[in-house]
């Protein structure tokens, strides 16, 4: 019998099932779609790309797959420097709060199954307030803790950033069914070539710019009222 069970951990922790809130982000697509800034498939599929090219990739990747690698090393101490200066890059009080909510959610749960001293002790540092728990070095460490490999782990993130935009979209109204499969089929060249740039940079190489986004995202979190958190 097969006993390596990585792959079924990945699709455990990129299903829709599992509690890390991402359905409730549209990353700033509300307030584009309620201002009429954006309204066709083509100005959907830039926003995720740019977003994936200037924010996630350079940032967020390297953020994961170094921690992946301090995980494997047993440095708790890296992991933590890894998650403290992902969240310094994220401009936006929003971002930041909704990154650390699915952060703090996703290692809560893997922690109440997995069994593991690295985890465990990351785990007992975001509780404790000693680090924010950001989403992507948490996908490194749980990555890491259940086997998954790296690469994989990577393109798991990115492809979950691409859904919950693309969901946001289909729920706001946007597109439709077809439209959205559409989309993340075109964005599979983005997401690949991004998460291959990015995997083996170091934390020093990390960098994220795209200010015209973090205005519209500020824009969001002073909007009275909204679907999404961010």
């Amino acid at each position: 019998m097969n006993t390596d069970f990585s792959d079924l951990s990945l699709m455990q922790i990129s299903d829709s099932f599992f509690p890390t809130g991402l359905y409730t982000m549209s990353n700033g697509l509300e307030t584009l779609f309620s201002e009429k800034r954006i309204a066709s498939i083509d100005e959907l599929y830039e926003l995720i790309q740019t977003n994936i090219v200037q924010q996630i990739g350079p940032a967020d990747c390297v953020a994961l797959a170094n921690a992946y690698n301090f995980t494997g090393s047993k440095d708790v101490e890296r992991i933590i420097e890894c998650d403290k200066l992902l969240f310094s890059m994220k401009l936006v009080k929003e971002l930041r709060e909704a990154t650390c909510r699915s952060g703090t959610q996703m290692i809560k749960c893997v922690s109440s199954f997995v069994n593991n001293d690295v985890l465990s002790e990351y785990y007992e540092a975001v509780k404790n307030s000693k680090t924010p728990g950001t989403h992507a070095v948490v996908i490194g460490v749980v990555s890491n803790s259940l086997g998954i490999e790296k690469q994989k782990a990577a393109l798991h993130f990115l492809y979950g950033f691409s859904v919950s935009m693309v969901g946001a979209a289909l729920r706001l109204g946007m597109i439709e069914h077809i439209q959205s499969q559409k989309i993340l089929h075109q964005l599979k060249p983005v997401i690949a070539e991004t998460c291959n740039k990015y995997i083996s940079k170091s934390l020093s190489e990390m960098w994220q710019f795209a200010p015209e986004y973090d205005v519209i995202q500020i824009a969001h979190e002073q909007t009275f009222s909204k679907m999404f958190i961010t």
